[in-house]
């Protein structure tokens, strides 16, 4: 994606999953929200984006960050919400090991708290070191933490996987918690 969808990616982001408000929208209790009202509401706050633009970043954003409905009229992002919205994901089996991308400066807190949501609804795993590598870039120094995903569901712990592949569940004790040597 050039700049100006990369642009859009992340006013998306923004008030899909965190401040609808700043623009005047209101998402309905899964998250959704009719995209021509999305659309008049973002050129109304300065961010004027084309349908066929939104529809090229749902189909080429790299993350799947975006979900459209079947009948093509509503918009959702597919997870990491700070607003109070309910994505009815089901319960799925993980695979043995998940991994989560962090910086080092946080593995302190990790090792004393474990892998939390913070002002998320659940903490995101991948399935794959490199996302997960990526993820923790972001923040820092990045370090990949190796989940023992299996022994947790074993344990009683429930895992979700979202439309976009992302892994998802309440907490990580510490204890479930592998560091790179």
């Amino acid at each position: 994606m050039d700049k100006r969808h990369t642009g859009i990616s992340k006013f998306l982001s923004y008030v899909l999953r965190h401040r609808p408000d700043e623009i005047g929208i209101v998402l309905d209790g899964h998250g959704w929200v009719e995209i021509d009202r999305l659309l008049v509401a973002a050129r109304a706050h300065g961010q004027p984006i084309s349908r066929n633009e939104l529809d090229f970043v749902v189909e080429h954003n790299s993350k799947k960050r975006f979900a459209v409905s079947d009948d093509g009229l509503r918009i959702r992002a597919s997870q990491g919400h700070s607003t109070d919205v309910d994505l009815a994901f089901r319960p799925s089996e993980p695979p043995e090991l998940l991994y989560h991308g962090t910086a080092r400066v946080h593995l302190e807190s990790i090792r004393e708290h474990g892998l939390v949501k913070g002002k998320r609804h659940q903490v995101h795993l991948s399935d794959d070191e490199a996302s997960a590598r990526i993820v923790g870039q972001r923040h820092g120094s990045p370090v990949v933490l190796v989940v023992r995903a299996g022994e947790m569901a074993r344990a009683g712990f429930t895992f979700f996987r979202s439309e976009n592949g992302v892994w998802l569940t309440d907490a990580v004790p510490y204890r479930y918690v592998d560091e790179p040597d």
